[in-house]
């Protein structure tokens, strides 16, 4: 008995049997960039979220943050950079982004989100430092620096993701 193939069953054919192996690897590097671009949107809406905490953001203005809070968003916040910088940004310095233009972008925005990069980590090495005393001191302006930080990093990543996605 031999094995039954698309045809016999009446199911459409694969895309992959029409496709070459060029274009095959193509979709699988577009792939490849997805996944890394959706890891890098679940990291921020989990830092975003607890960040709306830790600032008193609306509907979390009665909480006062826990040194355990801060603690959560700053490893949060941590991974949230990481994600970017260890997946999309460091594909694109590898080489691994072939698209002109996306490259183009991506060497005029990454210095300006190097440097929200640094902020963050000065962020989180002060929470470190405040070893259960995150609540003294300084936070509120520097959650304050932060947030406006975050949102132009934001930003900047959109611009970036929107081109990959829309050449995708």
């Amino acid at each position: 008995m031999r094995p039954t193939t698309p045809a016999d069953t009446g199911a459409p054919p694969k895309m992959e049997q029409f496709m070459s192996s060029e274009a095959q690897e193509q979709r699988d590097r577009r792939s490849g960039t997805r996944t890394l671009i959706d890891k890098m949107l679940i990291e921020r809406q989990r830092m975003l979220v607890l960040f709306e905490r830790v600032a008193g953001v609306e509907p979390y203005a009665d909480e006062t943050p826990t040194d355990e809070l801060l603690k959560e968003f700053s490893e949060i916040l941590v991974d949230y950079i990481a994600s970017g910088h260890f997946g999309l940004y460091e594909r694109i310095s590898e080489g691994k982004e072939r698209r002109r233009g996306i490259v183009k972008l991506a060497e005029e925005l990454y210095p300006r989100i190097a440097n929200t990069t640094q902020i963050a980590v000065e962020f989180n090495d002060v929470m470190e430092k405040a070893n259960g005393d995150g609540n003294s001191g300084n936070l509120t302006n520097m959650l304050s620096k932060l947030g406006e930080e975050l949102a132009v990093r934001i930003e900047l990543e959109d611009q970036l993701i929107s081109e990959m996605i829309g050449h995708a």
